[in-house]
C-alpha cells in the first residue's frame, strides 16, 4: 500500500446510514462521535424527540457495529436533556437497547466541562459533565493505557518520601473486590495511569457549528484505543474535531456529515493542517445518490489492508471478568 493511501482520509456527505452500509465488515478500528441530542440543535439537524431517540439510533448502532472490528471500541459522547422538568431517560434506555444489540458496555467516562456557562435554573444547577460512553464487541479489546500517562505529581515527593510497612505490602481491598495497592511500586514513577475523568475546557471558536467538543477529547480516546495507522470512523462528523485529532496523531478518519456547510468547515480545518503526505481535498459528496447507484459507480475506499496480524497490539477484558 502506497504512503498516499495510508495517510488518507475521506469525508462523506450524506446520511450516516446511506455511507455505513457501503463500508466494509471489520475494518474500523475505533469509532468515536457526538451525535445530535435528543430535540435539540433543531435548526441544524431537525431534532430527534427523546421518545423516539432509542428508535432512531439503534439501525445506526447495528451498522456501527457491523464495521467496528472485533478488538475495536465505540466511545459515544452523549448528554440526557430535561423534559417537563426532569432529566429523560433516553441515555440509559439507549445503553439499555446497545446491550441487547449486543455490545457490551465497557466503561463509562466523563467529560468534566472546565469551562461550562455560568446561569441559574430553579431546581438544578448548570451542566458542567458529560458521558463518554464506552462500548466493545468483545471483552478482549485493543487498549494502549501507556499512551495516555500524567506526571505523578507533587504529591509523589511528600507522599513517597517516607514509607510505611503498609505501604511495602499489597494491601487488599477490605472489601473483597479483587483489587489492592502497594505504594512502594510507585517509587521512582514520574507517569502515572489516569482515571476515567477528563478536564477539558469546551471549544470556544467552533466557528459556526452548534455544538463542537475541543480537539483533546476525541485525541484522548484516538491514543488511548488505536495506534498510528488505524482507521477512526466519525460518523456524525460535524465541523470536523474527530478528524483533525485523527489527522493529527497520524491515523486514518473516515467522516460523514450530512449538512454541506460543516463538510466545509471541515475540509477548511484539515487543509490548515498542512501534512505533506495527506490527501485531503477529495470529499465525496452523494447526497442523493443511492446505494445501488454507489454499488455501481462508486470506486471502494482505498483503507484497510489484507494484513490481519494484530502483533504488538495490548488486549484487555472489560471490568469485571
Amino acid at each position: 500500500m502506497s504512503d498516499d493511501l495510508v495517510w488518507q482520509t475521506r469525508i462523506f456527505e450524506n446520511d450516516c446510514l446511506d455511507i455505513l452500509c457501503w463500508l466494509p465488515p471489520n475494518c474500523i478500528d475505533l469509532i468515536v462521535t457526538s451525535p445530535p441530542y435528543a430535540d435539540q440543535r433543531s435548526h441544524t439537524y431537525g431534532g430527534i424527540h427523546p421518545d423516539k431517540y432509542v428508535e432512531w439510533f439503534l439501525p445506526i448502532a447495528a451498522e456501527l457495529k457491523r464495521v467496528l472490528k472485533k478488538e475495536g471500541s465505540f466511545i459515544l459522547n452523549i448528554k440526557e436533556r430535561v423534559v417537563n422538568g426532569e432529566r429523560h431517560t433516553y441515555v440509559l434506555e439507549l445503553i439499555l437497547a446497545l446491550r441487547k444489540q449486543g455490545w457490551l458496555w465497557t466503561e463509562e467516562y466523563m467529560w468534566h466541562k472546565r469551562n461550562s456557562y455560568p446561569g441559574k435554573w430553579p431546581n438544578r444547577f448548570r451542566d458542567g459533565w458529560e458521558r463518554c460512553l464506552h462500548f466493545t464487541k468483545d471483552k478482549h479489546f485493543a487498549m494502549y493505557q501507556d499512551a495516555v500517562r500524567i506526571p505523578m505529581g507533587d504529591w509523589s515527593q511528600s507522599r513517597l518520601r517516607n514509607l510505611s510497612e503498609t505501604d511495602k505490602r499489597r494491601d487488599n481491598s477490605r472489601v473483597q473486590s479483587g483489587f489492592g495497592k502497594k505504594i512502594e511500586n510507585w517509587v521512582g514513577r514520574e507517569l502515572a495511569y489516569p482515571d476515567n475523568v477528563l478536564h477539558l475546557a469546551t471549544e470556544c471558536s467552533n466557528r459556526g457549528h452548534s455544538a463542537t467538543f475541543p480537539v483533546e477529547l476525541p485525541a484522548w480516546f484516538i491514543k488511548l484505543f488505536t495506534q498510528p495507522g488505524d482507521v477512526v470512523l466519525d460518523p456524525f462528523l460535524g465541523s470536523g474535531t474527530a478528524a483533525v485529532a485523527a489527522k493529527q496523531l497520524g491515523r486514518r478518519c473516515i467522516g460523514i456529515e450530512i449538512n454541506p456547510e460543516y463538510i466545509q468547515l471541515a475540509q477548511e480545518r484539515l487543509d490548515a493542517l498542512q501534512f505533506p503526505t495527506s490527501s485531503f481535498k477529495e470529499i465525496i459528496t452523494n447526497q442523493d445518490i443511492s446505494k445501488q447507484q454507489l454499488d455501481a459507480e462508486a470506486t471502494p475506499i482505498p483503507l484497510f489492508t489484507e494484513d490481519t496480524n494484530t502483533e504488538g497490539n495490548e488486549y484487555y477484558e472489560s471490568v469485571g471478568t
